[in-house]
């Protein structure tokens, strides 16, 4: 019956990046720490080209360096342990990451500059 309960707590996200080593990294200190009731996973969320062949494969994954890494990866905790794991996170030398734009194109992306150019 924990797992029932388990589905209603409100959880926060303190790690969302295209950043596999760092998600490991993340999940595996908040997991060694003990930190209960941590989510993570990641998902895919672009669209797929179309090859041309009907498979549904996508072009770019057959460049010299093989399959990109597109994934979108995530760590949620509960709202009631977000401070005590980013005060492990702080202890171990990490600031986690909540990109809000990671899906956007590159050239739509909030750059930080000045906005007194013209």
């Amino acid at each position: 019956m924990s797992w029932f309960k388990d589905m209603f707590i409100k959880r926060v996200p303190i790690f969302k990046k295209r950043d596999r080593a760092a998600w490991q990294q993340i999940r595996d200190i908040l997991k060694e720490a003990g930190v209960a009731g941590v989510k993570s996973g990641h998902y895919l969320q672009e669209t797929v080209m179309g090859g041309g062949c009907g498979a549904k494969l996508d072009p770019r994954d057959f460049g010299p360096n093989g399959k990109i890494d597109r994934d979108i990866y995530w760590i949620q905790v509960p709202l009631t342990e977000e401070e005590h794991a980013r005060e492990i996170l702080r202890r171990n030398g990490i600031v986690p990451v909540v990109e809000e734009d990671v899906l956007l194109d590159a050239a739509l992306r909030k750059k930080p500059h000045d906005d007194n150019r013209f």
